[in-house]
């Protein structure tokens, strides 16, 4: 199974994060399928590749909680064909 999940980045007291498709079974810092975003909480900065995103949600990988927030934060859950979407 697949996840959208965060990967820490950056300094000590000054992370940033990937978003990354990653294995469930690997660790937080482990090899990643695809990057597919990049978050910076301190400039509350983010950057989504949507379209690879949407691919990997029509293929059944699930988001984490946070980068679930994120997604719903930039609306990508809207260009999801109806059927496809997942709500909490």
């Amino acid at each position: 199974m697949v996840k959208l999940r965060l990967k820490r980045c950056g300094r000590k007291q000054r992370a940033v994060y990937r978003i990354v498709a990653i294995d469930v079974r690997s660790r937080r810092e482990g090899k990643d399928l695809r990057k597919v975003g990049f978050y910076d909480p301190m400039k509350n900065q983010t950057y989504l590749n949507v379209p690879v995103i949407l691919d990997f949600l029509e293929k059944g990988a699930q988001p984490t909680g946070t980068v679930q927030n994120l997604l719903n934060k930039a609306e990508v859950f809207k260009e999801l064909p109806s059927n496809q979407m997942k709500l909490n």
